[in-house]
């Protein structure tokens, strides 16, 4: 009977041994592991920035629409960056017909007033823009191009340049007729002598234009002999809608109107090579070519979210540039343009450099991307102070601009809002307001030539002439602008020194 006893104590200690060691290996298999220390594989319960993901013999039991969620928010985050340059261009073509009815061929746009160039991303305070869009998709474009003295280009929608005019064109201010032919078209179908032929990647182009004639009577005469007008139709005298001096607004759409901008521009394009991948990422979030733009509750959540975290994206390499150098060692001067004008090397699309100055702004010529001495323009960044920090509303700053700033034409400093991008909104109705060059009259320099610069929230006493203001938190950026920047800025000689708060 001992024996007896003995036996079943030893039976019922080694059955509660094993329930033990089973409780302790279940629970270390159920156990969250982070993502780093996770083997993937058997049995595992894993802590993913997007909740906890379950493998059951390597099979996710759990987690499943959480992955989904994730997988498709870091697409549409990425395709914002991706589409920046042209959801902006498309917006601005929008836009500017609306408010000033240049979908008919022949209607330019002329902005020259303050609330009229408000409209545009950065868009320069100091020549009058006369402006367009058009579609060559059925048919190609002729542009009977004047000569005088002017600059500007014809861009596709992705805002590279096709070809420049004027000073950095091939009608070196001669005067030209171009022809524009869709990306569809033979462009062997159209070989003319009497037409300097070129192929534009998009159906949707664009001509901007500045004159540059500082007598008004060769200015008029410059816009007497524009005409434009379809392959096979007669030319038209160029209309112009000036003169309306109205708000409006160029700058991209936030939410779910960005993508349906988006949608409309996949309609209207064909796809290109390169752009491929990014169809497939596009397809899930409820953006099909073709397709009605109709997303469902979740898909549109998903795209409010990736829109957002896309622009906080590019806002911060915009703050934060890590593929770029300030061009003046010790500064925080940037000269823009980080990108090619294919925007796509031997190796890669230059994918971050063109998101975000196509954020900042708008356009790219070649004599924008590639200035030489004495001809294009130069663009200058900053948004940041001696003391490294990003410039604030609430603060006064001065910058202190050299004598003899290398330029053939001019210099000018402009004012922008960190929000709009656009020209910055301080309440003033003038375009000295917000930018000031070294062609106005009001400027105090200084006996040595040089001249100091103010903007902030406060003007110095008695230098009200040299400053610009801010208001509010809306944060500020400028650009300092050179008009056929001379031999020194390219060699370095010349440089600007970093603004400093005064108070």
């Amino acid at each position: 009977m001992k024996k007896k006893y003995s036996l079943i104590v030893i039976l019922v200690a080694a059955f509660l041994t094993s329930c033990i060691n089973s409780g302790k290996t279940d629970s270390t298999a159920t156990a969250s592991i982070s993502l780093e220390d996770a083997s993937l594989k058997g049995d595992e319960t894993i802590s993913s920035p997007y909740g906890e993901i379950k493998l059951e013999h390597n099979y996710i039991t759990e987690g499943s629409d959480a992955l989904f969620d994730a997988m498709d928010f870091q697409r549409a985050s990425q395709a914002y960056i991706w589409s920046t340059p042209i959801v902006s261009m498309k917006t601005w073509q929008i836009q500017q017909d609306l408010n000033y009815n240049t979908g008919p061929t022949e209607n330019f746009c002329v902005l020259v007033s303050l609330k009229e160039k408000r409209g545009i991303v950065t868009g320069n305070l100091t020549t009058p823009y006369i402006l367009s869009f058009f579609n060559v998709a059925d048919q190609p474009l002729v542009v009977d191009y004047p000569p005088g003295a002017s600059a500007g280009g014809f861009l596709d929608l992705w805002q590279r340049p096709i070809v420049d005019v004027g000073f950095t064109g091939p009608d070196q201010t001669k005067g030209a007729r171009f022809m524009i032919v869709g990306p569809e078209a033979n462009v062997q179908d159209y070989n003319d002598e009497d037409y300097l032929v070129f192929q534009s990647a998009t159906n949707n182009i664009f001509l901007g234009i500045r004159i540059l004639e500082s007598d008004a009577d060769k200015a008029n005469n410059f816009k007497q002999s524009l005409k434009v007008g379809y392959y096979g139709d007669d030319l038209k005298t160029v209309k112009f809608i000036e003169n309306l001096d109205k708000e409006w607004s160029a700058t991209a759409p936030r939410g779910i109107e960005y993508w349906s901008t988006l949608q409309t521009i996949l309609d209207e394009e064909p796809v290109r090579e390169q752009d491929k991948v990014w169809m497939a990422m596009l397809e899930p979030l409820g953006i099909q070519k073709g397709e009605p733009f109709n997303p469902d509750q979740r898909q549109q959540t998903i795209l409010e979210k990736g829109a957002a975290m896309g622009e906080l994206m590019l806002r911060n390499l915009q703050t934060n540039p890590r593929f770029a150098e300030p061009y003046w060692e010790g500064t925080n001067w940037y000269k823009s343009f980080d990108f090619t004008i294919p925007q796509i090397t031997d190796y890669k699309v230059e994918l971050d450099e063109r998101a975000v100055w196509f954020y900042e702004a708008v356009t790219s010529t070649d004599g924008m991307v590639n200035p030489k001495p004495g001809a294009g323009q130069v663009y200058m960044t900053a948004k940041r102070d001696n003391n490294d920090a990003l410039f604030r509303a609430d603060k006064t700053y001065r910058l202190h601009v050299p004598a003899d700033v290398p330029v053939e034409q001019f210099w000018a400093l402009t004012l922008y809002s960190e929000d709009t991008r656009r020209p910055y909104d301080n309440g003033g109705t003038e375009l000295k307001d917000v930018s000031l060059d070294s062609k106005m009259e009001q400027l105090q320099f200084n006996e040595d030539g040089s001249i100091d610069l103010y903007i902030g929230n406060k003007a110095p006493e008695g230098k009200e002439s040299n400053f610009l203001k801010t208001t509010d938190k809306d944060g500020w950026f400028i650009y300092f602008r050179l008009y056929a920047p001379g031999e020194a800025f390219f060699d370095k000689s010349f440089s600007l020194p970093d603004f400093e708060v005064v108070e």
